[in-house]
């Protein structure tokens, strides 16, 4: 009874994402959590003090993600009501006129980049418009995004979908920050392979095999371009691997795609598209340069920013009564501590969460620079606002639901469901790891959540069964990651910014052989290649 109860609130809320008439994660996940806090107050016997305390846990958590969406999504916003989007979108069309060089610079590397800066599912709604400007079909274009959108994901949003995602189990002990490196880079390998194929089942949606073949060279040294570097940097940081290695995947594909090397001629060069002069193009690039140069200043290690922006020591502290105690550090560090008298805590880093830094400086840094207007610019901080009330609804549900699971130790629902499967699957689990992690990107539409949804439950499997925990939980961001092509949220995200109407299940019946495909590479590498590598 204790194991169908544990997986009842995780099979129901799938049922209720993939029904006729869905539900929505906003609404589908703070309805999961409010029966996880009945079952465990109930059956499981919790604690009621300590599920307040979790809650309110919760919600300081969110502050976290959530910050970090609004910041991507001013970004974004900012970028398209300058004009400097506009901008990129014709420099970008000038660079080539052969149809696999522009799906490959804008789908491929470019949306690479943006994943590594933004994340979140913006990648698509972005280089989807882009293309669709150069004549592409909205349809087609919708799917590619949707499946190119993959291989960075875990390294998404500064790589919030690792250090985050695996928050809670590095907050609880369960894995240390060196088996957070590892995941890191066996994640990356995983991805590494699968790049050579999925990049390529994106272009066929398109283009024919013929064109593939004749443009294999330039798709193959365009995948390298983003990736070598992507697996390089993940050796020693798991936060800027998609977004330097998406920088530098662009820079060498638009320089190879100019000078024609491995791209065959094309009767495409009709297509003219109006020239962007150099200060106009710099002007436009300049807020994108500015978010990575920031990125890179605060967390490179060697640098001083990163330790002031983190510094713990105390500045102040007030009292809450039973509530707990709120603690301010010099590093302007937020949390609450010891809440209702429990030994649980949460704390917000305002200047090191990507968002504050680098999002909102380099947007307020872009206004004047692009002589924005007051209204325009209240118009912008307004609309992002709306647009984020759902997302946080789904991650205040994510987030309750995954710490009320955790609770209890060995006996929590967490441990319960890793020694169900652990039973019926054995060492087989590292083939079936990556599909749950796709399960939770689909229903939840993050990898992000995906992780914190079910990266308890890869740890409790791999511990029971003996596997190695950085390779399960590396699958399981992984899946999170593949999962992105399947997910309801995207697919619809994409088809309004299109203008597409009712084919969320065309697409997704696309998007699926991909994203399984994916699933069966990430099994293979973690059988046969990854043991070699970490021996």
């Amino acid at each position: 009874m204790a194991l169908f109860l544990s997986i009842l609130p995780i099979a129901l809320l799938i049922y209720l994402m993939v029904k006729k008439n869905a539900l929505p994660s906003y609404i589908a996940l703070p309805l999961i959590a409010g029966l996880v806090y009945i079952l465990h107050l109930t059956y499981f016997n919790g604690s009621f003090v300590a599920l307040n305390a979790n809650f309110i846990k919760a919600i300081i958590s969110v502050a976290t993600p959530i910050t970090v969406i609004f910041g991507a999504v001013l970004f974004n916003r900012m970028m398209e009501m300058t004009g400097a989007m506009n901008v990129l979108r014709r420099w970008l069309g000038n660079i080539s006129p052969n149809p696999v060089a522009q799906l490959m610079i804008i789908g491929w590397a470019f949306a690479f980049m943006i994943e590594g800066a933004s994340g979140f599912g913006t990648p698509a709604a972005i280089a989807a418009p882009l293309l669709v400007g150069l004549g592409f079909k909205p349809l087609q274009v919708a799917i590619l995004a949707l499946i190119m959108n993959s291989v960075p994901v875990s390294f998404g949003a500064v790589g919030t979908p690792t250090w985050f995602g695996f928050g809670t189990l590095i907050g609880n002990g369960a894995i240390s920050d060196d088996q957070l490196s590892d995941i890191g880079k066996i994640t990356a390998i995983i991805h590494l392979f699968a790049a050579f194929v999925i990049p390529i089942m994106a272009l066929k949606v398109i283009v024919s095999w013929r064109q593939i073949r004749e443009n294999i060279v330039f798709i193959l040294i365009s995948i390298l371009a983003c990736t070598l570097p992507y697996v390089a940097i993940a050796w020693f940081n798991y936060e800027f691997p998609s977004l330097v290695g998406g920088a530098i995947g662009l820079f060498i594909s638009v320089g190879v795609a100019s000078k024609g090397i491995g791209l065959s001629k094309t009767d495409n060069s009709e297509i003219q598209h109006e020239k962007v002069k150099t200060p106009e193009l710099l002007k436009a690039l300049f807020p994108t340069a500015s978010l990575i140069v920031i990125l890179a200043l605060t967390r490179i290690k060697q640098l001083p920013l990163k330790s002031l922006l983190n510094d713990t020591t105390e500045w102040f502290t007030i009292k809450l009564g039973y509530l707990g105690d709120f603690q301010v550090t010099k590093g302007l560090i937020f949390s609450l501590k010891n809440i209702f008298a429990t030994s649980e805590s949460e704390s917000y880093k305002l200047l090191y969460v990507p968002a504050l830094i680098p999002f909102v400086v380099t947007v307020l840094i872009s206004i004047p620079l692009f002589s924005l207007k007051w209204k325009q610019t209240k118009s912008l901080f307004s609309a992002s606002f709306v647009q984020i009330q759902k997302p946080f609804l789904a991650l205040v549900g994510a987030l309750i639901m995954v710490n009320v699971m955790l609770m209890g130790g060995e006996n929590s629902m967490v441990q319960i469901i890793g020694r169900g499967l652990a039973d019926a699957t054995g060492s087989y689990w590292t083939m079936f790891a990556s599909y749950l992690g796709a399960v939770g990107a689909f229903f939840s539409g993050s990898n992000t959540v995906s992780n914190l949804t079910f990266g308890a439950v890869q740890y409790s499997v791999a511990n029971t069964t003996g596997l190695s925990i950085p390779l399960i939980l590396a699958l399981q961001s992984v899946g999170g990651a593949m999962g992105n092509m399947v997910c309801i949220n995207n697919i619809i995200a994409v088809c309004s910014v299109l203008g597409i109407d009712r084919a969320e299940g065309k697409i997704l019946k696309v998007t699926a052989v991909p994203m399984f495909v994916y699933g069966i590479i990430a099994a293979v590498v973690a059988l046969l290649v990854i043991p070699l590598i970490f021996s």
